[in-house]
This record gives structure tokens, sequence and C-alpha cells, in this order.
């Protein structure tokens, strides 16, 4: 490899480290409701059926952010709607924080939603735009890795914040409690990522589809090189044979939709399915109803996100060398044990006159072994390589 592949292939790797900044975004946004659900209860007086709306409200926001990103992005850019999306990620995380009731939480947690829904599907796209085929299984396998990062990250300040002001619902500066600083973390890494996307290129496919030739050219020559001209020419090529996108081309006679789109629709459901939400929201709270105190649930998140980062790390070192469907049968295995186990320990546990549960003798650190190899499992197979088989 020459000098001037060795700078493409830099620039390249720098572009998507920047898109999936989203990922990391979507991960701490998720993650850092895991240490303020007492403080929510206490700040907003809710019961556990409003309290348990307010963690998930941010899902609504998703749906709708996923559903209306690509016909988005196919009018106003990729990197256009990204930084629409950092801004809404920085608006939500000050406005869940000043939040003084359920109502404007919950506004605040959708409009973060509506960011995270909108990254998720932008930043692999944008990677697989502008990533060459042979490093495009590694480069995309990044955004779950990223999404990792930002929940270890999240785990991790909630843990010095709540450690620093002696608990979530403790007043930690400035008047404020702990739990509202954990969300104000993330206008650092919102910030981040706007700025950053100032710098990066728009998508050479979009722009090559907006009729916009030299400005196509320019980036495709940092990213290829001499073969500028030739890429340019493949992209238009298979724009011209594309048509409109319809929601009747995904209609099948036989089966209704497509079986390629059905395939699609498992791959992202079976994701959220496997109950991997339950460790990235309400950990704390399992934990705590366990029997550990708060600082203690809250730096066995930060294990878990540790042990999340290096098991993306092994799947990414696999993934284009073993294949997707391996990885998937292996986890998918390690996970229904693994689970298992867990609820079997649960279901065990002595139940206190307070509602909580004890885990006795040897039965915590076997659920603890045992939750973390869980996500192990998912961090390895399911997290990484639905990802990469979506964008395929």
């Amino acid at each position: 490899m020459n000098s001037k592949d060795s700078g493409n292939t830099g620039f390249v790797v720098l572009i998507s480290i920047v898109a999936t900044i989203g990922g990391f975004l979507f991960g701490f946004d998720s993650g850092v409701i895991n240490g303020t659900v007492d403080g929510l209860k206490l700040a907003f007086n809710s019961d556990s059926v409003v309290t348990g709306f307010n963690v998930a409200s941010m899902l609504l926001g998703c749906a709708v952010g996923a559903f209306f990103a690509g016909t988005l992005a196919d009018k106003l850019g990729r990197r256009s709607l990204l930084i629409v999306a950092a801004l809404f990620f920085a608006i939500s995380a000050w406005g869940s924080g000043i939040a003084g009731g359920s109502t404007e939480f919950i506004f605040y947690r959708i409009l973060g939603g509506l960011a995270v829904g909108a990254a998720s599907v932008l930043a692999p796209a944008y990677i697989s735009e502008v990533t060459p085929a042979r490093y495009r299984g590694t480069l995309s396998s990044i955004q779950q890795i990223a999404i990792i990062s930002g929940l270890f990250c999240a785990f991790l300040s909630n843990y010095f914040i709540a450690g620093s002001a002696g608990g979530s619902t403790v007043e930690f500066a400035w008047g404020f409690e702990a739990w509202r600083w954990m969300f104000w973390i993330e206008l650092v890494p919102a910030s981040i990522f706007f700025i950053a996307l100032l710098f990066i290129p728009e998508s050479p496919r979009f722009l090559v589809a907006s009729r916009k030739k030299e400005k196509a050219l320019a980036v495709l020559t940092k990213l290829s090189g001499e073969d500028a001209l030739e890429k340019y020419n493949e992209i238009d090529a298979s724009i011209a044979g594309d048509h409109r996108p319809r929601l009747r081309d995904i209609a099948d006679k036989k089966h209704g939709v497509r079986p390629i789109v059905w395939v699609g629709i498992g791959l992202a459901s079976f994701q959220q399915l496997v109950g991997i939400n339950v460790v990235f929201y309400y950990g704390s709270v399992l934990w705590q109803s366990a029997g550990f105190s708060e600082s203690d649930a809250l730096l066995i998140n930060v294990v878990t996100g540790g042990v999340s980062i290096a098991a993306c790390l092994v799947a990414t070192f696999l993934i284009d060398r073993i294949g997707r469907k391996p990885l998937l049968m292996v986890g998918s295995i390690g996970m229904a044990i693994t689970l298992s186990v867990v609820s079997i320990v649960f279901m065990r546990a002595v139940v206190q006159d307070g509602g909580s549960l004890e885990l006795t003798g040897h039965t915590g650190p076997i659920a603890l072994v045992a939750a973390n190899l869980y996500v192990i499992f998912f961090n390895m197979s399911w997290g990484p390589v639905m990802w990469v088989m979506l964008i395929k």
C-alpha cells in the first residue's frame, strides 16, 4: 500500500469515527437514565408506572426518528441531518436535567429519542457510503462499539457524580441534584459531535444523486484518490438504475412483504427482544433490588460497560473472518444459557419485608458473573452484527 492509499484510509477512518459519535450519544443517552431513576421518582413524585414511562419515553422518539431519517436524509443530506441530530442531543440533555415535571421531562427525552433514531440509521449508512468494501464490515461494526462506549461513559460519569454527591438524589453543585448533572454531562459529547460534523464531507452518494458533480468528485478524490472519476461513474450508474423508493417496492405476492425485509425486521427485533435493555436501562435498579447499595450498583454498571467494549472489539476482529451467522448462533446460545442462570438465581432470592431481594451465599457472585457473560455474548454477536447485516 502506497502513502496515498494510507492517507485515504486514514481519512476514511477519521470521518467514520466522527459519524459514530452519534452512536456514542445513542449509548450515553440510553445509559444515563440508569442512574437517575431514584431522582426522577423523588423529584416528580411519580409512581412506578409513570417512572417507567419517563424512562422508556425516549424510545417513542427513536421510532419516529428512525422512520423518517432515511427520507429526510435523501432530501437534506446525511451530514446535514446528523448536524440537526447533534443539536437535538444537546437540547434534550439540557432539558432533561432542568425539567420540573414528568410532562416536560418526557418532551425532552422524546426529542433526544428523535436524535437517537436518526443517528442509529444515518451513522452506519454514512459509513457504508464512504468506506471501501474491504473495510465496510469492520468500520460499520464500530457503530456498536460507539454505542457501548457511550453506555460505559454514562455509567462511569453516573458513578463518579453520585459518589461525589453522596447519592443520586443529593445536591451535587450549584444547588442541583446529582441526577440532573448526569444528564448535563451529555452536553460535552453532543457539542463535540456538532463541531466535528462541520469538518467532515457530505456523503458522495448523496452529492451524486443531487447532481453536484464537482463536490462529489472532490469528496471522492479524498476518499479514493485517482479512482475518483471511476467511483463517481459507478455511483451514478447505480443511482440511474434505481428508482424512487416506495412502500409497494417491498410487497411480495406470496409472503406479503419480501423475505429479505422480514429478515431485516427480524434481526432488529431480536436484537431488542433478547433482554439487553433491562441491563441498559434498569441495571442500577436491578442490583439495588438484589441488596447492593446504590454506589455498588453503579459500579457494577461500570464493570458491565467495560466488558461490553472488550466484547465488541473481539466481534470487530472476527466479523470479517468467521462470518456473521456463526457469531449470531454462538451469541444466541450463550445468551440463552447465561440469562437462564440469572433468572434462576433471582427466582430463588429471598424476599425481604420491604419487597427487596437478597441474594444469599454464592448466588450474588453467580448472578454477577452470569449477567456479565450474558452482556459479553450480546456484544460479540447481536449487538454489532445486526448493524452490519442491515446495511449489507
